[in-house]
């Protein structure tokens, strides 16, 4: 069987004055699958990146209520770090070289993710014809997996994203650990600290320049924390049950002036998988159909890559992201054919929870504008409330996967969000992710238009 192997950059509408999308109301995703959490891989074969991407996708194939015969596409992401390198000189596993058919790479299904890999250890996906890998994180995946079945290059197609995460301090290992920093990294890993620098260096900006306080975001983090706490598949739920305070916010020491460590998610080692299907097939499966109306986004296609927009400087500016989320807004409303007035509810990424205030500003969410998410999170902006902001607590609410935010919009469109269920009718929900630089954003709805 011959496998068609595409490029995501070609699948994502980066252009401005995108116009409608052309398979508005014909995508939907149906089935949705989780393996469990963990704050670290516990170094068994059995809980392996590659066996729980496995049992993520095994489980959206059930729970879609399709035949796997019948799955015939596949979008993935083949780096599964958080920051977390395979230790130098450790062995695999005992056993899974015998449990697993290995690719070429000795260490693919532990410390990465190859299609090769999966349909060598899946002989249930026998009709695989297309296959597309994209880079960072599932809203990447999907946003590809989504226009691959739009334009007919595959009927029913599986997005998959596994994350690993290794022993060790997080991003203190592999070239990080190096004497020297080589290459572009130069400008950013050997003065900038922790991750969060480039945020915090961003949101000190915004809070010069609209006149805000760091502490005005503690309702949006308590507020992800509990959402999260509803989320039965997220770490915190499976693990540490613990709601944050306002208090406990404001106590929380500092990682990166101003951001503290209550605005930094938690790493974990989980997977996760969608089916996406043409309309036409979802209405005969087993779920309420989540239709997709359209997807944008900004980043630079070059060589048949997709990367991020270019800053000015060595650390993109608050105006960099600002406009850039802007962009984003506009882009996804255009396709979709909506306007931000139309938006129910938001599930934009939060890797840091200040990354946030940019995304939401960028779609004009509940009205706002630009210096003004600070404000919006002084009101109702629970799942009870009429602007609901980040039903599904995001990474700050579940651990690092970048992909609840996904689940809970589809599962608010299937009605089946369980007690995370918001109380606002729903006219369409936005997901999306990853950085303001590099973003893709999918607009939801329970009708196809």
């Amino acid at each position: 069987m011959t496998i068609h192997v595409g490029s995501a950059a070609s699948l994502y509408r980066m252009q401005e004055h995108p116009g409608l999308w052309p398979h508005r109301g014909h995508v939907a995703a149906v089935g949705i699958g989780h393996a469990p959490t963990m704050r670290r891989w516990d170094e068994r074969t059995e809980t392996s990146v590659g066996a729980w991407s496995i049992r993520a996708i095994r489980a959206a194939i059930e729970d879609a209520g399709v035949d796997p015969a019948e799955v015939d596409g596949l979008a993935l992401c083949e780096d599964t770090s958080h920051g977390s390198p395979w230790p130098v000189g450790q062995p695999p596993p005992e056993g899974f070289a015998t449990m697993y058919t290995a690719s070429a790479d000795p260490l693919d299904g532990l410390a990465r993710l190859s299609a090769e890999w999966l349909l060598k250890n899946m002989p249930e996906l026998v009709n695989i014809k297309y296959v597309v890998v994209a880079p960072i994180c599932m809203s990447a995946v999907l946003t590809a997996a989504i226009q691959a079945v739009g334009d007919g290059l595959t009927n029913v197609c599986v997005a998959v994203k596994g994350w690993h995460n290794f022993a060790g301090r997080y991003a203190h290992g592999g070239a990080n650990a190096q004497d020297t920093v080589a290459g572009p990294a130069k400008w950013l890993n050997a003065v900038a600290g922790p991750p969060i620098y480039r945020t915090a260096v961003q949101f000190q900006r915004y809070l010069h320049k609209y006149g805000k306080s760091h502490d005005m975001m503690a309702p949006f983090v308590v507020n992800s924390r509990a959402n999260g706490l509803l989320f039965p598949e997220g770490y915190w739920a499976q693990h540490r049950p613990e709601p944050i305070t306002v208090e406990g916010y404001l106590d929380s020491r500092m990682i990166a002036e101003p951001a503290n460590l209550l605005d930094n998610d938690l790493p974990i080692h989980t997977a996760g998988a969608y089916v996406v299907t043409t309309a036409e097939r979802a209405k005969d499966l087993r779920q309420r159909p989540a239709y997709v109306l359209g997807h944008a986004g900004v980043g630079v296609a070059d060589n048949g890559s997709w990367g991020p927009m270019r800053s000015n400087g060595a650390v993109e500016s608050l105006e960099d992201v600002e406009e850039w989320s802007a962009a984003t807004g506009r882009r996804v409303y255009e396709s979709a054919g909506i306007t931000a007035r139309d938006v129910t509810f938001e599930n934009m990424y939060d890797g840091f929870s200040l990354f946030h205030v940019f995304h939401i500003e960028g779609l004009g969410f509940a009205g706002i504008k630009q210096g003004e998410a600070l404000d919006l999170f002084q009101t109702d902006i629970s799942i009870y409330g009429p602007n609901p902001v980040s039903p599904s607590g995001g990474n700050i609410g579940g651990g690092r996967a970048r992909f609840w935010n996904h689940t809970d919009t589809i599962q608010q469109i299937q009605g089946r969000a369980g007690a995370r269920s918001i109380t606002a009718p729903i006219v369409t929900g936005v997901s999306g992710g990853w950085q303001a630089w590099q973003c893709n954003a999918i607009v939801w709805s329970p009708t196809p238009g």
